[in-house]
C-alpha cells in the first residue's frame, strides 16, 4: 500500500522560508516522478512542481519559478519542497502525489497524500 506523508507547513512571515517534506513508502521510489500541488477554497486545486525519478529534471509553474526548488533523497524515500521568498498567495495545503503531473494523473492514477499547511502572513 502506497502511503505519503507530508510534514514541514506552518505559520510564516511574507518573505521568510519553508521547507517542506514527503515521506513514501509502499513503492519503489526512485522510479517514480514526484508532485507537488497545493489547494486554497478559493481557487481549488493547482500544479506546483514535479521531478523526474532520479531528481535530475524539475518542472515548476510559472508563480513558483526562482523561489521554490523540488528535490528528493532516494536513499531515504523523501521528497522535499523548498520555499523561499514566500508571499501570501502561497497560502495553501500542500500535496505530494507519485506521478509525473496532471495528465499522467488523470491517464495513469496515483496516490496523494494528506497535506501539510503552508500559512504566508502579510
Amino acid at each position: 500500500q502506497v502511503q505519503l506523508v507530508e510534514s514541514g507547513g506552518g505559520l510564516v512571515q511574507s518573505g521568510g522560508s519553508l521547507r517542506l517534506s514527503c515521506a513514501a513508502s509502499g513503492f519503489t521510489f526512485n522510479n517514480y516522478a514526484m508532485t507537488w500541488i497545493r489547494k486554497t477554497p478559493e481557487k481549488g486545486l493547482e500544479w506546483v512542481s514535479t521531478i523526474d525519478g532520479d531528481g535530475e529534471s524539475a518542472t515548476y509553474t510559472d508563480s513558483v519559478k526562482g523561489r521554490f526548488t523540488i528535490s528528493r533523497d532516494n536513499a531515504n524515500d523523501i521528497l522535499y519542497l523548498q520555499m523561499n521568498s514566500l508571499k501570501p498567495e502561497d497560502t495553501a495545503l500542500y500535496v505530494c502525489g507519485n506521478n509525473r503531473g496532471p495528465a499522467d494523473y488523470a491517464r495513469n492514477g496515483g496516490a496523494w497524500g494528506q497535506g501539510t499547511q503552508v500559512t504566508v502572513s502579510s
